[in-house]
């Protein structure tokens, strides 16, 4: 914007000369002692461009000013009107700050007309100094994400502006938070290509980093209500951090889910409640996905969990399944689908009531025309299933579909779908419930006819009705117009009986 500085500076010495400075940006400068006499003190001399003329501007030079030195320690003037009235707040004691000097910042800062939901102001004089002035707000202000760049804090050195804005103090998982970093040690010429070089900044970013987890760590222990009105604003953005392997402990500590042991979706708990509850001998924590607390309390794998009385993290959004699958396990706690537990390891738990079982147990010929009915059922699902087999997670509903030990859970198959269309769909074991009513049913229309095609309608409804649960069922139109002929053929047969 300038095609000469001049700046001429006289030392408060008398004996000592005034100097001139000069350059025209290209590179070179000279420096020479002037012979006119001037008053010690400094001028700086801007000879703009034509295409510059802005900056002679009283609006434009303001605003530049209230920038980039609108919070230094000295006045500054144009012509009388004194331009950086707000005090760098953050350089005070926090005993001095009042409540209302706080939020006329956070105001200024945010142009938030709520009031910040936190406040985390921190003086750090070793390793290295720095002062930061960190601002949670009420609300999420990136309601749809369509403004994910539009985030950092204020890097300050010495009350001066470095960059606004700034991404690298707090990774992006954090970035809701809002406010400044002001640097005694960082050097005022920095350039912002330079900064992510710069190990002192490194520090800082570590610092201001671990230094926020800390605090909402304890924010969580000490005022857990107010520490679920956090989570519920800005926790999808936090659960983002699952690659945060430099603060992994802090991250998993804060992280929060609904869980079976609640009455509601509303209520939350930390891998640490879930542990302090874990039955002896337990060795895993559970998750099951869905799309809602109704979804996952209707899915058929975790009624074994409930009939055992152990407890089932509920989660709901899609990123869910990249911590639990990046995280691995929480202290010596594997993470575990519902879907993909073994069943081993339920087994040796008892039952917290006894089964209420509406059928006898199958004698021997019973069972031999079961395993007979099974064999039936995988011929009529081909290759879409790897085997078909009796279930000992069931307790009311007929069937479902479990992934092989070393699949993947049917949301995280569905995550890849959605990324990469031509993803081969994995092939899972069918279970039945040789205790329910529809099973039983099969079983006495297969052993008077094992051809009758009704086994073939309802073995097909059953697997497509599975798919339709995971949410894995690309075309509903098969299973929609079998229901309505089953439902044709119950509707005579109930109109029969009606008539006798």
């Amino acid at each position: 914007a300038a095609k000469e500085v001049v700046i001429k500076t006289k030392s408060f010495k008398e004996e000592e000369p005034a100097v001139l400075w000069k350059s025209d940006g290209l590179g070179d400068y000279e420096i020479s002692e002037l012979k006119e006499k001037i008053k010690r003190g400094t001028t700086i001399e801007i000879y703009l461009k034509d295409d510059a003329s802005e900056f002679a501007e009283k609006y434009k030079l303001e605003s530049v000013i209230k920038k980039h030195s609108n919070f230094i320690s000295f006045p500054i003037y144009l012509d009388k009107d004194k331009i950086n009235t707000i005090g760098a707040v953050w350089r005070e004691p926090k005993s001095s700050i009042t409540k209302e000097q706080y939020s006329e910042f956070y105001k200024f800062l945010t142009y938030d007309s709520d009031e910040p939901m936190d406040i985390i102001h921190k003086s750090v004089d070793a390793p290295i100094q720095f002062n930061a002035m960190l601002y949670i707000p009420k609300k999420n202000q990136d309601f749809f994400w369509m403004n994910r760049e539009n985030y950092g804090l204020d890097l300050y050195v010495r009350r001066v502006l470095i960059q606004h804005k700034n991404k690298d103090l707090l990774p992006e998982y954090l970035s809701f938070v809002k406010g400044v970093v002001d640097s005694e040690d960082l050097p005022l010429n920095i350039s912002r290509e330079t900064l992510q070089d710069n190990s002192i900044f490194m520090k800082i970013a570590s610092s201001v980093t671990g230094q926020l987890l800390s605090y909402l760590i304890d924010k969580g222990k000490n005022e857990p209500e107010k520490y679920t009105e956090f989570w519920k604003e800005h926790g999808k953005v936090f659960k983002l951090g699952y690659g945060d392997f430099m603060n992994m402990d802090k991250y998993m500590e804060l992280l929060r889910f609904n869980s079976s042991v609640h009455s509601n979706k509303d209520e939350l708990t930390s891998f640490a409640d879930y542990v302090s509850r874990m039955k002896e001998g337990q060795k895993e924590i559970y998750y099951l996905f869905g799309s809602s607390r109704e979804a996952v309390e209707l899915d058929p794998h975790i009624e074994i969990f409930k009939s055992k009385g152990i407890e089932v993290l509920y989660v709901y959004d899609p990123v869910d399944e990249f911590i639990f699958g990046s995280l691995r396990k929480y202290k010596d706690y594997e993470f575990k689908s519902a879907e993909t537990v073994e069943m081993k390891n339920l087994e040796k738990f008892k039952d917290i009531e006894e089964k209420k079982k509406e059928f006898d147990k199958l004698d021997k010929t019973d069972e031999k025309h079961l395993d007979s009915l099974l064999s039936k059922m995988k011929s009529i699902l081909g290759d879409r299933i790897t085997e078909v087999k009796i279930s000992k997670r069931l307790i009311g509903s007929p069937s479902c579909l479990v992934s092989p030990d070393d699949g993947i859970s049917s949301s995280m198959q569905k995550i890849l779908r959605m990324t990469n269309k031509d993803t081969a769909p994995q092939k899972k074991i069918f279970e039945v419930n040789p205790d329910n009513k529809l099973i039983r049913n099969m079983l006495e229309i297969f052993k008077k006819d094992s051809n009758d095609e009704y086994i073939v309608t309802v073995t097909e409804q059953l697997y497509e009705s599975a798919l339709l649960l995971e949410g894995t069922l690309t075309d509903p139109h098969n299973l929609v117009n079998r229901l309505n002929k089953l439902l044709e053929s119950s509707s005579d047969w109930y109109r029969t009986v009606q008539k006798n």
